[in-house]
């Protein structure tokens, strides 16, 4: 027979019962992922930032543009067409540029070569001054003395005598037709306003159809009938061209390669011309120079 249970008891035997099936429950527990809402948060706050920094920028870039009244300025526009209307031959240039610097190491080969030789003289002389008991200047003295010499004698070398000497150096010509020289290089006295002046190579007069040879090897760079000089032709040989002008027939063509002797031209009086003639003409880096100081004509 069970014991009789007071209600104390009952309610403290309840709030036991309660108290573990509390504790022995299982509650779900709400995760919130606070960090990957902060990184999205400062990615937006950087990109954010960055936009308003590249306004801005563009802002300030436009204003200082607009305020700057140089900028819009007849002045500055007219400028600027200039430069950009200048016609920049970079062809020439280059070949300008060639040009000095070979006239440079030519320069200082040619100084090279003294100094060369007059070390040898000085070493000869040297001997032959100590075997005849004869004193003389120092090498050093001597050597500077010959140095000052081959400076002054470069110096005084116009720029055609060097193109002179270096078109002796690299090519070789034969005359390209007989004939009388009706008109040198140089300036000249025309009878007439249409001859110009300023002669840029030499004329040889000759009978109309004489043959024509190539005073040189080369390529036929050019096989014109316009201008002055009517039917001409320019051959290419290295830094040399040769124009042979006013023919009355061309028998090569641009593009040909031809060798020296070659027949490539009658005489005749095309262009502005007062006669049947061959106009000669050699050019060092499109400079002019006088035939006749190049060959006998």
């Amino acid at each position: 027979m069970e014991r009789a249970i007071s209600v104390e008891e009952r309610i403290r035997r309840a709030e036991e019962i309660y108290e573990k099936r509390r504790q022995g429950e299982n509650r779900p527990i709400t995760k919130v992922n606070v960090n990957n809402t902060q990184k999205k948060d400062i990615k937006l706050l950087k990109k954010m930032i960055i936009q308003i920094l590249v306004c801005i920028s563009i802002y300030l870039v436009i204003y200082a543009i607009y305020n700057n009244k140089y900028v819009f300025s007849e002045d500055f526009i007219k400028k600027a067409n200039e430069i950009l209307s200048y016609d920049t031959n970079f062809g020439e240039l280059y070949q300008n540029a060639k040009n000095q610097i070979q006239t440079w190491l030519q320069a200082i080969t040619t100084q090279e070569e003294g100094q060369e030789q007059t070390e040898n003289t000085q070493v000869e002389n040297q001997a032959e001054n100590e075997e005849n008991g004869i004193g003389g200047a120092t090498t050093e003295e001597t050597e500077q003395d010959a140095v000052i010499s081959n400076q002054e004698q470069n110096a005084q070398l116009s720029q055609e005598e060097q193109d002179i000497q270096n078109v002796k150096n690299t090519t070789t010509f034969i005359k390209p037709v007989e004939g009388t020289i009706s008109s040198s290089y140089g300036r000249r006295d025309t009878a007439t306003g249409n001859v110009p002046k300023d002669h840029t190579g030499t004329d040889i007069a000759a009978p109309m159809g004489t043959k024509i040879k190539s005073a040189t090897e080369g390529e036929v760079v050019l096989v014109s009938e316009e201008g002055d000089y009517g039917k001409h032709i320019k051959v290419q040989i290295g830094e040399v061209s040769i124009i042979y002008a006013h023919c009355n027939q061309l028998y090569v063509n641009q593009g040909d390669k031809v060798t020296q002797g070659q027949e490539i031209a009658e005489v005749g009086s095309t262009g502005n011309s007062t006669g049947p003639h061959l106009h000669f003409e050699i050019r060092y880096f499109e400079r002019t120079v006088d035939p006749q100081s190049i060959l006998e004509l």
